[in-house]
């Protein structure tokens, strides 16, 4: 459609209201990428001037044992985050949007989580799991006086210690699809209920396809926190026992500490491609670029 002559007319004021953004964008977002995707194929030591190293980098990186365990872990936390964790925050917001009484007391309670930070709710859990005095092992002893089990330091139970930690915590995601079933006119539902649909089919039928765009983002969301997850292991298993719960976030910050900002920056580059490429299959299992019809 061709701009009208009072559009471009107030094209100066739309460009000259958009340049400090623009500017802010790029020297807090685009030079920083920019860098990292450089500094990436350097020696650096965060110092001294970078020098062109090629793909040694990541060369590197897939030789290592623990950059292994780490994708493999990766690949099981977004599998149980993209249908376990979201589904999950799908079944509270459904059970919201029907109101139920002492809904709202409930949903404040649920959000409680949400003002914790992720290195205190790492703290509280890793009292929890606590061998000698975490309440579920007390509350297992009940049962079986002789339980014992160090979940962050043992394996196999380290590994699902540390998904316990993120599971259940879909506030994010039980807000986000609550607002989009919110969004949907009360009309449909009515048609829906006069042309004879039971409650189970306006669910999966209606509300569900509707907030695809929702449940995309919620995947997203989902995905993207657990290539980037480092709290909740640093400050319990620290990537322990062996490699059984390393991940991406620990080795970046492991070389940032050891001054290789070279190796750190292509483990960044990892998570970002890693993360374009989670946005790009829920773009297009949720075909999230075509309108609801």
């Amino acid at each position: 459609m061709a701009m009208s002559r009072l559009e471009r007319r107030y094209l100066p004021q739309i460009y000259a209201f958009l340049l400090p953004t623009l500017v802010m964008f790029a020297l807090f977002y685009l030079w920083p990428i920019i860098t990292v995707i450089y500094t990436s194929f350097t020696r650096w030591n965060g110092f001294s001037s970078p020098e062109w190293a090629g793909l040694n980098n990541y060369l590197r990186l897939f030789r290592l044992k623990s950059f292994a365990a780490s994708l493999r872990n990766m690949g099981l936390w977004s599998l149980l985050a993209a249908v376990f964790h979201t589904l999950f925050g799908i079944l509270v917001a459904l059970a919201f949007f029907k109101a139920p009484p002492g809904w709202k007391f409930v949903r404040t309670v649920f959000m409680i989580p949400n003002v914790i930070s992720g290195a205190a709710w790492a703290m509280i859990y890793r009292f929890i799991f606590n061998n000698e005095f975490g309440l579920l092992n007390s509350l297992i002893r009940i049962v079986s006086p002789d339980f014992s089990v160090n979940w962050f330091y043992e394996s196999p139970s380290s590994f699902w210690a540390i998904t316990f930690t993120w599971l259940f915590y879909a506030v994010v995601i039980s807000l986000v699809v609550l607002a989009d079933l919110m969004a949907i006119s009360s009309d449909i539902h009515e048609a829906a209920i006069i042309d004879g649909a039971s409650g189970f089919q306006i669910m999966t039928r209606i509300d569900l396809p509707l907030c695809r765009f929702s449940i995309g983002t919620s995947v997203i969301m989902g995905v993207t926190s657990r290539i980037g997850m480092y709290e909740s292991i640093a400050l319990t298993s620290r990537g322990g026992p062996g490699d059984d719960t390393m991940s991406l976030s620990l080795i970046l910050v492991r070389n940032i500490t050891d001054n290789n900002y070279g190796l750190a920056n292509a483990t960044g580059m990892i998570m970002l491609i890693l993360g374009a490429f989670v946005m790009f299959m829920a773009n297009k299992v949720f075909h999230m670029n075509e309108p609801v019809v």
